[in-house]
């Protein structure tokens, strides 16, 4: 195909491309990958999303994943200001957001750029390109975008000049506003979805402004879909097949939100913090509906003591934040520790240290979330490995905050928190529910630290509950809750406090394997490279290999069962989102070697020798890159 006479054909729009006077028939697919990128403002993730909705509701498999620059509002037209989605759509079930781009929507070339230098596009990748850049009233905005098309079309993608802008002002006056809805319409033509599912996700997406602006939004919808009907000459059919059951489609962030609803808690307690805020967005639009409570305290020092002093006033609250937000919960955290409090925490991590990157994914808290704060704190460690166990993960974190009065931390990531995935829509139950606090007078003689010998377990005592009155303190204490700095007395109740994590060890179950018990090699992950993890050793057993793969949850306590799975294969490691040194640069050797947080754990735990890989890209890793890395293992 010749692109640029293709290019000089859709600028006449009065005209169809004599490409197109014959139809083109859908070319069927298994998946594809599609990306709408643009300046910040321009409704790029919006059209995403919507896009990914779309689907999903057709019976496709999908997976978003945002694409979000570091900056808040980067200058426009910048390489680094790409602002959009990327959405994995496929025929079957999709579990992470998959390899290269299949096909790009542009809003400018500069944007583009800096997807092509991160090498997210597919060679060959279909690139529908805004076309109102080579007419723009400055010279160097011209040679710009003329010379990055003549080096997309030289480097053999499949450039679509788009004249979005032209078009859009035949139906609104702000082109800029609208040119979402256009590409919209489009890609509803080149994936083959329904119009009328796309009106609906409309008049949902803007059902609380005026009706004029649903009308302007559902004329550029269809006004995207004709045009690509008049002038493409490809487009594409996946395979769907709608639920029998129903589904919701929602982010992360949504999900934790949903579950904290779910759980029965009744206090969220936090302050805005990227990429942890939409949570309690979403919740104080909601949480008032069903009895609870969002708390905007003035920082995260604040929004940890509220959230504190809730729980022990019987409300087991939850409070979301990120890495640096986390930082400075700690010594709050540690006064739930020692007062025994129950407390869910929410940690959505970030690119770091310091600010590092705050719209980047990184799996770097681990460490922190274990061990963190000053003396010994033991808390509950968990990190859920989809959607779907974002929401399941809150309930569970509830019920044993208030079972074993502990704090409970949620570890998810930004990869987690922005993408969206359909899953079966929770029907609620019982269980769900933590049972109602003893209130009753407190038999006389009992103790508010009366720990049981074995599980280190002691009732919770309620301020107002009859008999109960005694001093909380976060000093040392003994079992009546007085300040006792003594030495066996200070040793007891750590050893008391940490007994809790064994006793809570003893209700787990052994961790699933996915694929053999035995083997050549087996992949240890947590958290949110469970998608990419099983993709790639699915492929890989497809092609005769002998490898499995097995996902972590708990993270402290560690589930039973892990040294039994090892012992099955040759050889172990661990992928992980966090830095590992690299065993193949000149000054590292096994006497100074960082490992990845998850096989320190390991190593340490077990004493076996595991071996570990890790990228801090601050993008969720690819299977075909995991792939890669299992293959190199097994040549060793």
């Amino acid at each position: 195909m010749n692109e640029t006479t293709l290019q000089q054909s859709i600028k006449k729009t009065s005209k169809k491309s004599e490409l197109t006077a014959i139809k083109p028939a859908p070319i069927t697919l298994k998946e594809h990958i599609v990306e709408i990128i643009s300046d910040s403002g321009e409704g790029a993730q919006k059209c995403g999303q919507s896009l990914g909705s779309i689907a999903a509701q057709m019976g496709n498999g999908i997976w978003t994943t945002e694409i979000i620059p570091a900056e808040i509002r980067p200058p426009a037209r910048s390489v680094a200001g790409a602002s959009g989605n990327r959405i994995r759509i496929g025929a079957g079930r999709i579990t992470n957001g998959g390899d290269e781009t299949d096909l790009v929507v542009a809003f400018n070339e500069q944007v583009l750029l800096g997807r092509v230098r991160a090498k997210e596009l597919k060679p060959g990748c279909v690139i529908l390109l805004e076309s109102m850049w080579r007419a723009h009233a400055d010279p160097k905005v011209v040679a710009s975008y003329i010379e990055t098309y003549d080096a997309l079309v030289a480097a053999g993608y499949k450039v679509y000049e788009i004249p979005m802008e032209l078009e859009c002002r035949n139906h609104v006056a702000d082109a800029k506003r609208g040119k979402n809805m256009f590409a919209l319409g489009m890609l509803c033509y080149i994936y083959s979805l329904e119009l009328k599912l796309a009106v609906d996700q409309i008049v949902q997406t803007f059902g609380k402004k005026d009706r004029s602006v649903v009308d302007a939004n559902i004329r550029l919808l269809e006004a995207g879909h004709q045009w690509a009907q008049d002038n493409l000459d490809f487009c594409y059919c996946i395979p769907a097949q709608r639920s029998t059951e129903p589904q919701i489609v929602v982010n992360g962030n949504t999900a934790l939100a949903l579950g904290v609803l779910a759980s029965g808690m009744e206090i969220c307690a936090m302050y805005p913090i990227t990429p942890a805020t939409s949570a309690s967005h979403y919740l104080s639009e909601v949480f008032e509906k069903v009895g609870g409570m969002v708390h905007q305290a003035e920082d995260e020092i604040a929004a940890c003591a509220f959230a504190i002093g809730a729980s022990y006033a019987s409300k087991c609250t939850v409070t979301i934040t990120s890495g640096p937000g986390y930082s400075l919960k700690q010594e709050a955290i540690g006064l739930a520790v020692m007062g025994e409090i129950p407390l869910v925490v929410v940690n959505v991590q970030r690119g770091g240290p310091s600010t590092g990157q705050p719209t980047k994914m990184e799996q770097g808290d681990l460490m922190t979330a274990i061990f963190g704060s000053h003396g010994d704190a033991p808390k509950v460690v968990m990190a859920p490995g989809t959607i779907e166990e974002c929401f399941y993960s809150i309930i569970t974190a509830r019920k044993i905050a208030e079972a074993f009065n502990m704090v409970v931390v949620v570890l998810t990531d930004a990869g987690l928190a922005t993408s969206q995935q359909p899953f079966p829509r929770p029907k609620f139950s019982e269980s769900w529910m933590a049972p109602p606090i003893d209130q009753s007078p407190v038999p006389e003689g009992a103790r508010p630290y009366d720990w049981d010998e074995t599980t280190g377990l002691a009732r919770r005592f309620i301020p107002g509950q009859p008999g109960g009155m005694h001093a909380l303190t976060g000093l040392a204490h003994d079992r009546d809750s007085h300040v006792a700095y003594d030495a066996e007395i200070n040793e007891q109740t750590l050893r008391f406090r940490s007994l809790k994590l064994a006793a809570l060890q003893k209700t787990l179950k052994a961790p699933a394997v996915f694929g053999d018990r035995k083997g050549d090699l087996l992949v240890i992950g947590w958290g949110s490279t469970k998608g990419a993890i099983e993709e790639a050793v699915e492929t890989m057993r497809a092609e005769g290999q002998k490898v499995s793969s097995t996902h972590l949850q708990f993270l402290q306590p560690l589930p039973p069962g892990i040294k039994e799975i090892m012992q099955g294969f040759k050889q172990v490691m661990t992928i992980e989102n966090n830095w590992s040194d690299r065993p193949e640069d000149q000054i590292i050797d096994e006497t100074n070697r960082r490992y990845s947080s998850l096989a320190i754990l390991l190593r340490s735990r077990y004493l076996v020798d595991i071996d570990c890989w890790s990228e801090v890209k601050g993008q969720p890793i690819k299977p075909s890159t995991i792939r890669r890395v299992m293959n190199e293992k097994l040549k060793k």
